[in-house]
């Protein structure tokens, strides 16, 4: 038994060793045990059926549809753009850009692997602007590209199946793989392994975002409001930043800041 344990230890390190990647702009080495195009594939299958599940939901045609498909678009390019200037066009392989709109008043965006994106209705008047949304689309796109949802799916492999059991439940899409799906696109659910890592994310897709949208024509300055409007639907008491997936308010604020000199010199207005 503590033959095969170790043995198994041992297959995982080698494992997690051959599968490490880099974040584009940042440069951090990060866990990727699962392939790309499958990430892809799989994400174009639930976004599919998130469209089909809230078909009357799905808005089109009005000037906030619109809006968020024309920032969306002017973000795409400012990512291709970047990504063409450093020769990391790779990464972007078998992307499919979409960008929607879902009448619900939750307060939210999300972007998946391949440039799905779906913006909630209920955030417009936190954005209110293209600037402001901008910032979401630029903030959750960084996400996408940097691959963050890939990182923590291969984290909880790792951690949960020891990545020997990679292949056959990819291959057969048990109920742990998509346990594994929705919770590297949600919220982490380990303290000290887990969720420093998402706190790390989401400073990464903050500097990610500012730079692409800055790329895309808009000020990134406009940033540190939005955040600020976002702290004021939190109301009452927050959870401890070591016990939560997202920085403290004043965390971001102040990495924001300091990120700030880099962004601009992508701006051009």
């Amino acid at each position: 038994m503590v033959a095969h344990a170790g043995k198994a230890l041992l297959l995982c390190v080698v494992l997690c060793l051959a599968a490490c990647a880099q974040v584009p702009v940042t440069g951090r080495s990060q866990l990727s045990l699962i392939p790309q195009q499958q990430l892809i594939s799989m994400s174009f299958q639930q976004y599919s059926a998130f469209k089909s599940e809230n078909r009357g939901k799905i808005v089109t045609g009005t000037p906030e549809a619109r809006m968020v498909q024309r920032v969306g678009v002017r973000i795409q390019r400012a990512v291709e753009a970047y990504m063409r200037q450093h020769r990391l066009e790779s990464q972007l392989a078998g992307y499919k850009w979409e960008f929607n709109l879902a009448d619900t008043e939750d307060v939210n965006a999300w972007a998946m692997p391949g440039g799905k994106v779906m913006v909630y209705r209920g955030l417009l008047p936190v954005t209110r602007d293209e600037t402001g949304l901008a910032v979401v689309l630029g903030h959750e796109i960084g996400h996408a590209v940097a691959n963050h949802g890939g990182e923590r799916m291969s984290q909880q492999f790792a951690t949960q199946l020891g990545g020997m059991a990679l292949a056959a439940a990819l291959r057969e899409k048990s109920h742990t793989t998509q346990a594994l799906w929705m919770t590297a696109f949600g919220l982490g659910s380990t303290v000290g392994v887990i969720l420093p890592y998402s706190r790390l994310q989401e400073n990464e897709a903050d500097r990610l975002g500012l730079i692409f949208m800055a790329m895309a024509g808009y000020d990134p300055r406009e940033a540190l409001p939005f955040w600020k409007r976002m702290a004021q639907q939190g109301g009452g008491a927050k959870m401890p930043e070591f016990l939560s997936t997202h920085p403290t308010d004043a965390a971001r604020m102040r990495n924001i800041q300091a990120l700030m000199p880099e962004a601009l010199r992508y701006y051009r207005k």
